[in-house]
């Protein structure tokens, strides 16, 4: 019998179940033909019924995506793609994110999303695969935020959401299209006292988007973007028993040393698109930007006092600018369809990086010393290149090349004493290579397969010491170089269901692992072997009488295929360093994650209900696997009413997350030196918001 039977298939199938895309091929695509795995997020996905501040609000619905909300500010988001990005301990690694085209990852592969704006989003999209190879450095998968544009008309908006831990969010947008000028500009207040002790914060953020056309084939687009973020605390990662005693509670380090960051940000970006006749498209973005942070970190005095030690407090200012341009013409090849994409892109950080003690005499959490003091700068250039070809109506061919270079310059200002000149320079180049083919099986029914290569270089971050503690640059860190293999189907049946499953296999080569980590400060080696390989399986389907489900599984077991040492303790050695053995699970990783909603709507009245249902295996804690989070099962309850007429439009919602109130750690720490690898979650809390529109 076959698996997908002719006549369960639909013979001219609803393409809305499967959205247009443009992250993977550049260009406005349905998602159903690609040979890879992506998906899209719509605003009502991102906006409905949300606090509409963290990227785990949604992203739960996407297989192969793990996003921990970590309840703590100081920190972003932990976000991985089957497996890559999970070491970060802070910031993003191992994914190029996005926004309106504007790189959120800077040239070494480090990132950060804290100034994605979801009150004024149109769309989300995720890209996993070996195609995300094609964006460069660090792209085990790629996260592409659109700003939405503004409706015909123009339009006021303002909303308000309040929930447990006097968490709060106030926002106001204006938005319209007078034919000439489309824009939007959305502001938004956010503060929480925060689930645990010590993690209050404030953030205000502001996101605009002005589009003019000044003919029919051109359209010039401005992007601002501002965050700050005055004082966010850090309560910190809890032991094992403290979690256990009292999940509320934050490290006492964090009161001794009132561990805190402050963060500002300012960016700008010009997106051009021109076509130039019938077959020939051109698209540039140039941007800038500047973001600064302060954070003060609970490392021991004793620590600190060590003349070659960086200090406690962590001053960096950072100006990037960039612009990427490509060029697609489309023709045919044997009378069959043709696509060809050429680019080129440049992104530069000039960084200032600065420590400072924190600590003067006997007072802690202050401003002490200067200790750390170096001039930075990281650029990549990148040349790439795709092609599609479509030979029959039963198959899609994708092919695309992209050559990087990266480098990295450290230049030392603080020369002192024993404290001898760091300074140095390394650099990396590959070149990744993907092909993709579809197969259209039936007219809803595809089947495809893609390989490609990735590299992924150490980040400014992890080339700064040495594990041996001697002066100067890791320079012996090298690039890790990934083999990317994937197979799948997608299948549409009828106008009401969606399915999707794929299948990966990667390979790992120079994995960048931690060496050691004490006293607050972190090196990292490389070893020859990872292995990935995993399953994803999603659904989305229409039952009938406006119910409505939706699924999203993964399976993924990601091992170390070669045994290491890593060292955990302050003077360590090579006879009293830990051994990771081959075989161990790397951390931050859950084996599997399922998430499932089933919603109801009443068109009538405008009510929609969901249930989702959460379930994440549990997650080991570092390399040794010595101790790891306990898998949870959590529920969400979503209540939601929406009102118009002809110049109102009015929503309200109640949420309540985690009602069964189970107790579990929603994040670790990766392989954290004092031991204090778990951040808590919430236990039963709840959300209420209402908004209002107006037509002007």
């Amino acid at each position: 019998m076959a698996l997908f039977p002719a006549a369960c298939l639909a013979a001219d199938p609803v393409l809305n179940l499967e959205p247009i895309v443009v992250t993977a091929t550049r260009v406005e695509q349905s998602a159903f033909d690609l040979p890879l795995s992506i998906d899209s997020l719509d605003q009502g996905r991102l906006q409905g019924g949300q606090l509409q501040v963290n990227l785990s609000e949604a992203m739960v619905r996407i297989p192969g995506i793990v996003v921990q909300n970590r309840q703590n500010y100081a920190q972003d988001l932990q976000i991985s793609s089957r497996g890559f990005g999970a070491r970060a301990s802070f910031g993003v690694r191992g994914l190029r994110l996005y926004a309106d085209g504007i790189p959120a990852t800077m040239p070494d592969g480090q990132g950060q999303v804290s100034h994605f704006d979801l009150g004024s989003a149109a769309r989300l999209e995720v890209l996993r695969g070996p195609f995300s190879s094609l964006y460069g450095n660090s792209s085990g998968g790629v996260i592409s935020l659109f700003t939405e544009n503004g409706e015909s008309g123009a339009w006021i908006t303002s909303s308000l959401a309040t929930g447990s831990f006097s968490t709060q969010r106030l926002s106001a947008k204006l938005s319209g299209d007078n034919g000439v000028l489309n824009y939007l500009l959305n502001t938004a207040s956010f503060r929480t006292h925060g689930y645990r002790e010590h993690s209050a914060a404030r953030r205000e953020n502001l996101n605009g988007k002005f589009s003019w056309r000044p003919d029919t084939d051109a359209k010039l687009t401005l992007v601002v973007n501002a965050l700050d973020m005055p004082e966010a605390q850090d309560p910190l990662g809890l032991s094992r028993a403290q979690f256990d005693a009292n999940p509320r509670q934050a490290d006492a380090s964090a009161n001794n040393f009132n561990t805190r960051k402050s963060l500002d940000q300012r960016q700008l970006g010009l997106a051009y698109e021109c076509k130039l006749g019938l077959a020939d498209r051109l698209d540039a973005t140039i941007y800038l930007g500047h973001r600064g942070a302060i954070q003060y970190l609970s490392i021991p005095v004793i620590s600190q006092a060590s003349a070659t030690h960086p200090g406690g407090v962590v001053d960096l200012k950072r100006d990037y600018w960039g612009f990427d341009t490509h060029w697609t013409h489309r023709s045919t090849l044997a009378n069959a369809p043709l696509t060809v994409t050429v680019g080129l892109n440049f992104d530069n950080l000039d960084e200032m990086r600065r420590g400072f003690q924190n600590f003067i005499g006997a007072q802690t959490g202050v401003l002490g010393a200067l200790r750390r003091n170096e001039d930075n700068n990281i650029y990549n250039f990148d040349q790439y290149a795709q092609v599609q070809w479509e030979p029959s109506a039963q198959w899609l061919l994708m092919s695309g090349l992209r050559h990087s270079t990266v480098k990295i310059v450290s230049a030392d200002k603080y020369i002192t004493g024993i404290n001898g000149d760091d300074s140095g320079a390394t650099g990396f180049s590959a070149i990744t290579p993907v092909l993709g083919a579809t197969w259209r099986a039936l007219p809803a029914l595809n089947v495809y397969a893609s390989f490609g290569k990735g590299f992924e270089t150490p980040t400014i971050n992890e080339v700064s010491y040495k594990p041996n503690g001697a002066a100067g640059l890791n320079l012996d860190l090298q690039a890790a170089k990934s083999d990317n293999l994937e197979v799948g189907l997608k299948a549409l049946f009828g106008e009401t269901v969606s399915v999707k499953a794929a299948l990966f296999d990667i390979k790992t080569r120079n994995e960048i692992v931690t060496a050691s980590n004490s006293g607050g400060r972190a090196t990292f080696q490389n070893v020859d072997g990872t292995h990935r390989n995993g399953m994803e399986l999603n659904l989305d389907a229409d039952l009938g009488g406006n119910f409505g489900v939706a699924a999203a599984y993964s399976w993924l077991k990601a091992t170390y295929t070669e045994a290491f040492r890593s060292c955990r303790a302050s003077g360590c050695t090579a006879a009293t360093s830990v051994a990771i053995a081959a075989g161990n699970r790397m951390p931050g990783i859950p084996a599997s994650t399922l998430y499932g909603e089933l919603s109801w709507k009443h068109p009538a009245s405008g009510f929609t209900g969901a249930l989702e249902l959460r379930h994440v295996a549990q997650v080991y804690v570092d390399d040794q696997n010595s101790d790891a989070a306990p898998d949870y099962f959590i529920g969400n309850l979503h209540l939601a009413f929406e009102q118009k007429n002809c110049c109102w439009r009015f929503k309200e919602f109640l949420r309540v997350d985690n009602f069964n109130d189970r107790k579990y750690a929603g994040s670790v720490i990766v392989n954290d030196g004092n031991g204090r690898f778990f951040e808590p979650a919430p236990g039963r809390n709840w959300m209420l918001g209402l908004s209002a529109a107006y037509s002007l």
